[in-house]
This record gives structure tokens, C-alpha cells and sequence, in this order.
């Protein structure tokens, strides 16, 4: 039998990303696996990805058209690369709506600082567009890639929604769903998408072998498919042309380079993207947090004396060995990752920029420093806990029962 061909060529002329076999320079980034041999080249992700830089004049036209400062995730760089955010901004200017769609893998019982980071800049957009949002949980990905059982999956699921929910979304515009619950809803377009995509498609996108189960090849339609309105018909009233955006990290762009590529052929608007970088591990600024190791990162249920713990013995230190050194030659703070924190958590910009210059001149000394970060991140996580503590299963229910 002669191989299926899909009905369009590619109609995306982005690059297809690196494989997991693949790399360039020592660089590896894939939905699974985060590597460099000296720091994630922001730059040379772009350019490998074929996404475009986050511009002063789009930022610019964030505020303009939202009438609010732009996310200091934003003004920072932290969400640095977009694909086609223009055409979500010009049909928002022209009264035409858009949702916003993320997602989170569950595979512990807490979010870490890396998992949240998505879901704070996802709720500065929608509160500063009023739009409705979709999470979709990818509890059936973890059971695939993970040794994993349903009961660990179904608990994980519903701890990270209690997370979530904490951030402090919109109950009245916000749908939190499992894949192993709301996939029937939406297999008409999943089984659309699986129809335009072939095998050997997957393997290059997402490095997969003839190892891997099946699952695995079936898995990038289903998360895919929430980029497109039809599969919410309860939301948008069966409309298929409503735009997506997707704020995301990096690392999960393949799955919609494939997602924008099938758009089309399906007769669907593709989704757009807004990309961020990677949260580093407490141990240096090559790689982002990991969730099976608990001393990279700082969890939401880390006590105070935990936090403290954590970043005193194991953030890495861009400052010099003694402090007369540090006072002579000052820190390297584009290593240092209590600094690096800063730069995510603390908002107020002039306070940021007086702990850059004296950290960076000798003013200011590591211990010093990282009081700073200890200090800012339990506070951060005690309102968190104190919000989550608000969440009951009533309240869950209502925002996955849409």
C-alpha cells in the first residue's frame, strides 16, 4: 500500500524543532528534556524555532490597547517570543473575541515556582483582556511518560487544580478539564488532527522510535486539539473561528508548530503563541526546575524554614568566596540565581534595579541577597496556602463543570 499523504502540504514555514536525538551547540530543549552546556541560548531558540522576538512596539501596544502596564514578565523579557500574537491583538482592537489556552502535566502533588509561572502571566491576560480561559490537565501524558498509577494520576490531577485555582482566576470565565474526563467532547477534532498528521511526522517533531507505546504518538493530537474553539461548544456556542493564544514555555512550542500546521486544513484559525523562558534550578542557570528532585525547587507547601533552607544551602552563588572579595569585585549576577529569582518575583522595578547595582558593585553581599529572596518567596508562598486553603471541592467542581 502506498504511504497516505496529508491533502495540503505544509502550509507553516516555520522549522520543524530539534528532535530529542538532536542538538545543536550542546543545546537540547524538547517538551521533555531541558539541556545546554552553558545556559539556554534565548537568541539562537528563536532563530532555531523560527518564532520572533517580543518587540518594545508590541509591548508597547499590550498597553495601549489594554489601558494597563505591561506584566513585568513582559517589560523583562521572561515571555521573550511569540508566534502571531499581532493577529490576536487585531482582533481584540476590532471587537472580535479570543480565549486563552494552558495546561499543566500533573506529576506530583505540588506546583513548584516553574509551574506557577505560566499561570501568573496566564492571569494578568486574562484580567487585562476579560477573556475566558481553558486549562486543560494532561493526566493521561503523565501516565504515559511516567511510572505512574490511575490512582496517582486522578490525586496529582486534582491537587495541582486546587494550585490553580488559587492563583486566582475567574470562576465565571474559566474551564479546568482532565483529559481522561473531557477527551469524548473533544475526539471529533482530535481525530481530525490525527487524521492530517502521519507517524514518521511525529517521530521528527518529537523524537519518538518504534520503542515508544502508542500512546505516545497519539498524545500531541490531544493536546493540540483545545487550540480550537469547536472543542469548547458549551463555551462559544459552537463557533469554530474564535482565535486562541497560548502562553506557554518554550519547550512546548513543537506541539503547536504541528498544531498550526494542521489548522488549516481543518478549516480552523491557527492558535497563536506567546513563549516564556525557563525558571532555572536552584543549582545553576543551565536548566529549568525538575519536579522529581525536590531540592531544585521551591514548592508551594515548603514551610518558611524550608525555603530558607533551600536557598541558603543550594542556590547557586554568582558572589566571590569571602566578603572583602565581594566588596572589591561585587557578584556575577548573570549566574547568580537568588538574583535571577528577583528578576521573576520582585515586581517593583526601581527596588530590583537598586539590588542590581549594589549586588553587582559589592554593596550588597550574598547572605544579604538571598534574605532579600527568602523573604519575598515566603510571603509569596504563605498567600498562596492561605488561598488555596479557600479552595473546596465545591469550588473545584465549579470550575472543571462547565
Amino acid at each position: 500500500m502506498s504511504e497516505v499523504k496529508p491533502e495540503f502540504p505544509n502550509t507553516d514555514p516555520t522549522p520543524v524543532p530539534p528532535t530529542v536525538n538532536q542538538t545543536e551547540d550542546e543545546q537540547v530543549v524538547t517538551p521533555w528534556s531541558v539541556s545546554s552546556s552553558g545556559g539556554i541560548d534565548y537568541n539562537k531558540l528563536i532563530a532555531q524555532f523560527g518564532s520572533t522576538a517580543i518587540s518594545p512596539d508590541l509591548i508597547d501596544r499590550f498597553e495601549r490597547l489594554t489601558g494597563k502596564k505591561a506584566h513585568h514578565f513582559l517589560r523583562r523579557g521572561i515571555f521573550f517570543s511569540h508566534r502571531e500574537l499581532k493577529d490576536v491583538l487585531d482582533a481584540f482592537e476590532a471587537g472580535k473575541p479570543f480565549y486563552l489556552y494552558t495546561g499543566r502535566g500533573p506529576s506530583s502533588d505540588s506546583l513548584h515556582f516553574g509551574h506557577l509561572l505560566p499561570f501568573m502571566f496566564t492571569k494578568y491576560l486574562q484580567d487585562a483582556f476579560n477573556v475566558p480561559l481553558v486549562v486543560q490537565m494532561t493526566d493521561d501524558e503523565k501516565y504515559l511518560w511516567k511510572d505512574m498509577t490511575f490512582t496517582d494520576m486522578k490525586r496529582y490531577m486534582y491537587e495541582n487544580v486546587k494550585d490553580i485555582i488559587a492563583v486566582g482566576f475567574d470562576i465565571t470565565k474559566t474551564f479546568i478539564f482532565s483529559n481522561l474526563d473531557y477527551v469524548g467532547t473533544m475526539y471529533p477534532v482530535i481525530l481530525k488532527i490525527n487524521k492530517c498528521v502521519l507517524a514518521n511526522q511525529v517521530k521528527h517533531i518529537f523524537g519518538f522510535t518504534d520503542a515508544d507505546n502508542i500512546g505516545k504518538f497519539g498524545f500531541p493530537s490531544i493536546q493540540a486539539a483545545p487550540s480550537f474553539s469547536a472543542c469548547f461548544p458549551q463555551i462559544f456556542g459552537g463557533k469554530t473561528d474564535v482565535r486562541c493564544l497560548i502562553p506557554c514555555a518554550i519547550d512546548q512550542d513543537p506541539y503547536f508548530r504541528m498544531t498550526r500546521d494542521v489548522a488549516p486544513r481543518l478549516g480552523y484559525l491557527k492558535p497563536s503563541l506567546i513563549h516564556s523562558k525557563f525558571f532555572p534550578a536552584l543549582q545553576g542557570h543551565d536548566t529549568k526546575m525538575s519536579a522529581s528532585d525536590a531540592n531544585t525547587a521551591i514548592y508551594l507547601t515548603d514551610t518558611p524554614a524550608q525555603i530558607k533552607t533551600k536557598i541558603n544551602k543550594y542556590a547557586f552563588s554568582g558572589g566571590r568566596d569571602t566578603a572583602e572579595e565581594q566588596r572589591k569585585l561585587g557578584a556575577n549576577i548573570d549566574v547568580d540565581i537568588s538574583y535571577q529569582y528577583l528578576t521573576f518575583f520582585l515586581e517593583d522595578d526601581a527596588q530590583l534595579e537598586d539590588i542590581r547595582e549594589k549586588y553587582s558593585t559589592g554593596k550588597l553581599l550574598t547572605g544579604e541577597l538571598k534574605a532579600i529572596l527568602i523573604e519575598l518567596l515566603s510571603k509569596m508562598v504563605l498567600r498562596h496556602q492561605q488561598a488555596r486553603a479557600s479552595v473546596t471541592d465545591e469550588v473545584v467542581e465549579a470550575f472543571m463543570s462547565k
